[in-house]
């Protein structure tokens, strides 16, 4: 594998120690622009590790990090700032500003980051809280939001510049599973109908698979969308990658990971 794939994402051979306890042990693995990575394994197994590794916020003690064709792993704080413009990041605490609306708060990156005209911003705001279904919600606090609506709101202010790649950090975690699959279905909606590029760290294996299998349709109006079952050739535009003992143990698509015979892998998924 090199940056010169076509590859949205290259891990060649990282490995990370922090001092005698090993996170990641030579791990290769490459993610296509619009395709997704939902990475899997249990506690410590290196999962934030690797989205911490592309941000650049970890630097691995051996192997080569390429984002969008830029190699990260040796690149200063300064010279990472471009890089991180092309990433947005959904943390499973949200990490909204309390201050702020949830206008101020989608458009922070914009407003504060950027020249382009205030109206041009407010009109990319209110696309993108019409796409998460919080239209009329522009002028609340986050204070006002029930939990699965903080976490909409963040997926929209981590696309609100346009990033080609999408990370999420546990984004189900601590909803109840109704509200975990309205936040499955604003993800499926970015990949399939915005082609954004994803990782997925998640434990929640019922929303991982929910979001491997199925895939969102544009219907006739532009605000109708529908979710069905994916045909097996577009399930595999989604791969798990699951860690084990920093290495992978596995890497393939839903129904390949269903049918493994690993006693590992049946025993996670059991």
């Amino acid at each position: 594998m090199s940056e010169k794939n076509g590859a949205a994402i290259v891990f060649e051979n990282v490995s990370l120690a922090f001092d005698d306890k090993v996170i990641l042990e030579s791990i290769s693995f490459s993610l296509l622009p619009g395709h997704m990575k939902i990475v899997l394994g249990a506690s410590g197994a290196g999962k934030s590790t690797v989205l911490r590794l592309i941000l650049g916020l970890l630097k691995p003690d051996s192997g080569r990090i390429f984002v969008n064709g830029t190699r990260v792993d040796e690149l200063s704080e300064a010279e990472l700032m471009p890089v991180r413009a092309d990433l947005g990041m959904v943390f499973q605490e949200s990490a909204l500003f309390d201050s702020l609306t949830v206008r101020e708060n989608v458009g922070y990156r914009l407003y504060e980051e950027t020249r382009q005209p205030l109206d041009e911003v407010d009109r990319r705001v209110e696309e993108v809280l019409g796409f998460v279904g919080l239209g009329e919600f522009a002028e609340r606090m986050p204070s006002e939001l029930s939990g699965g609506q903080r976490r909409r709101v963040a997926i929209a202010r981590a696309i609100t510049s346009r990033p080609k790649i999408v990370l999420y950090d546990e984004p189900t975690t601590g909803l109840d599973p109704i509200t975990a699959l309205t936040i499955d279905d604003e993800i499926i909606k970015l990949r399939d109908l915005e082609h954004v590029t994803s990782i997925i760290v998640t434990h929640q294996l019922r929303d991982a698979f929910h979001i491997a299998t199925r895939r969102a349709v544009n219907g006739k109006g532009n605000d109708e969308v529908s979710f069905e079952k994916a045909p097996l050739e577009d399930q595999e535009d989604t791969e798990f990658l699951m860690l084990r003992d920093g290495e992978v143990a596995f890497e393939g698509p839903a129904a390949e990971l269903r049918n493994s015979r690993d006693p590992y892998l049946q025993s996670f998924l059991s």
